[in-house]
């Protein structure tokens, strides 16, 4: 039993590392189904032999890295589970579900796989959360305190979901009235969903303005420069690649957007003589020393869904991350960045258990990280 945990913990471990790579969909494909098929197979060859002993030399050896790895992989995996809130922020919030397909006239489920999968008993695809957080952020100037960022991501606009869905997210979002609005990539996966733009986020403004950066899946249209184009043309600023400064409140903030590995180059913070508030809009939080390196204050991911399930206590298993399932979603301390993890909207994943779709409102306050 015990090398059986160890041979299913390397395997998720290889699966979420794969999915936070670079490389092309079809490669990650490939080697997804190929670790599936020998994780599988594996359980059947062990019961092929009678006996341990019996069993061949690289069975044997490849036995004792299982076990190897319930140590070396399972104790990091651990220690930074939800229970114990290592690098976790605590906050305050105020969470409202909203079952999106009963409030509106008709349902926004656009496919029939789509709803199927809305079908299966406690799938919460169509459960929005609209969460409104107090996030302490230490390095916030005095002049931002209370400041109103929203922050959505992974939209993936594939059809399954139609535009009234979407719309329904942009029409809580406004009536909160940000002050910023923040995207974090995974926008439009099927080119022919980039004129829904602007029927699902065109009523979207905030003083300070609306930013957007693309993630992975972007890559999937064959022009992903369209979806940039179609962002901009409803008064979106791109961020990928870039840094700006941008006045607000009697002060300017530095914002920039990290698309790496999928687009680059990385950004590069203006240069500056006096101390700034710098936000970072990363698709992943893979991101996140990066943001360190650049003395980012705060970070904006999103990427991993959430895990797409949590298990009571334990937290979620899947992860699309270099750091597995520990920046799954959250609010996490890592100084001197407050990284902020979305669980996203949607997903060419359909499934959702105890990890319901994600608007975060977010209200920033001032930390003094030496008293916390």
């Amino acid at each position: 039993m015990l090398i059986l945990l160890g041979h299913f913990g390397l395997h998720l471990t290889f699966y979420n590392r794969i999915n936070a790579t670079g490389l092309p969909r079809w490669q990650i494909k490939l080697v997804e189904r190929t670790i599936a098929v020998e994780c599988f197979l594996f359980p059947l060859l062990l019961l092929w032999y009678p006996s341990p002993a019996s069993l061949p030399m690289w069975l044997q050896v490849y036995s004792w890295i299982c076990l190897t790895a319930i140590v070396v992989l399972g104790i990091p995996w651990l220690i930074y589970r939800p229970l114990f809130g290592i690098q976790w922020l605590p906050i305050e919030r105020q969470v409202t579900h909203v079952a999106v397909d009963q409030v509106l006239p008709e349902s926004p489920i656009g496919s029939l796989r789509c709803r199927i999968n809305a079908a299966i008993p406690m799938n919460q695809i169509t459960e929005l959360a609209i969460e409104q957080k107090h996030l302490p952020v230490a390095g916030l100037p005095q002049q931002l305190e209370g400041l109103r960022l929203a922050h959505f991501s992974d939209i993936h606009l594939t059809g399954d979901m139609l535009p009234s869905f979407y719309r329904y997210v942009s029409d809580q979002l406004m009536q909160w009235q940000p002050e910023i609005v923040c995207v974090t990539g995974d926008i439009v996966d099927r080119p022919h969903c980039i004129p829904w733009l602007s029927e699902c986020f065109g009523t979207i403004t905030a003083p300070g303005g609306c930013y957007f950066i693309l993630g992975n899946h972007d890559t999937r249209v064959t022009d992903p420069n369209q979806v940039r184009e179609a962002m901009q043309g409803m008064g979106w600023t791109d961020l990928g690649g870039i840094a700006k400064r941008i006045p607000l409140r009697d002060t300017e903030i530095a914002i920039a957007g990290n698309e790496l590995p999928w687009f680059g180059p990385a950004p590069a913070f203006p240069e500056s003589s006096e101390p700034e508030f710098r936000v970072l809009l990363s698709h992943s939080p893979d991101q996140i020393a990066w943001a360190r390196r650049n003395a980012v204050h705060l970070m904006l991911a999103g990427h991993t869904h959430g895990g797409h399930g949590r298990l009571p206590l334990i937290g979620p298993l899947l992860s699309p991350s270099r750091y597995g399932s520990r920046f799954a979603s959250g609010e996490f301390d890592l100084p001197p960045t407050t990284m902020h993890v979305t669980r996203g909207l949607f997903g060419t994943h359909m499934q959702r258990f105890r990890c319901p779709p994600e608007l975060s409102l977010l209200t920033l306050h001032q930390r003094d990280r030496t008293s916390s």
